[in-house]
């Protein structure tokens, strides 16, 4: 089964993964940045729903992470009905969607670069 997520555009120090062919774009979305996101340094985001396919799912995820923003700590993600990848740009889990236990070593993690615990509910 193919996985769904979404890419932050602003996240992305090399944009140009946007139009690798192994990720299809479902839809785009602005939304304004509110104190909450904690990036003020934007005043927007570019959110992108994207579709990866089963077999291909780790080479993006792996293609993800050299693109994203060195300079601040993000993170991409996208599931299936079993699997999340969480894509940060110095490590990817593959998490089982049942496995609270992996999801916390995810959390945990996001926490140590300081990423707000609120974006880290992964597993709601």
């Amino acid at each position: 089964m193919d996985f769904k997520g979404i890419i932050i555009e602003e996240s992305l120090k090399d944009k140009s993964i946007l139009k690798d062919s192994l990720i299809k774009i479902l839809k785009t979305d602005t939304e304004k940045v509110i104190s909450e996101h904690h990036t003020p340094w934007l005043k927007k985001w570019t959110l992108h729903t994207i579709e990866v396919r089963e077999d291909r799912a780790l080479d993006i995820a792996e293609k993800i992470a050299k693109a994203l923003d060195k300079e601040h700590n993000w993170y991409a993600d996208y599931k299936n009905d079993e699997y999340h990848f969480i894509i940060f740009k110095s490590k990817i889990f593959c998490v089982k969607l049942d496995s609270k236990r992996e999801y916390e070593a995810v959390k945990k993690y996001g926490l140590k670069l300081g990423i707000p615990e609120h974006q880290l509910d992964f597993d709601k």
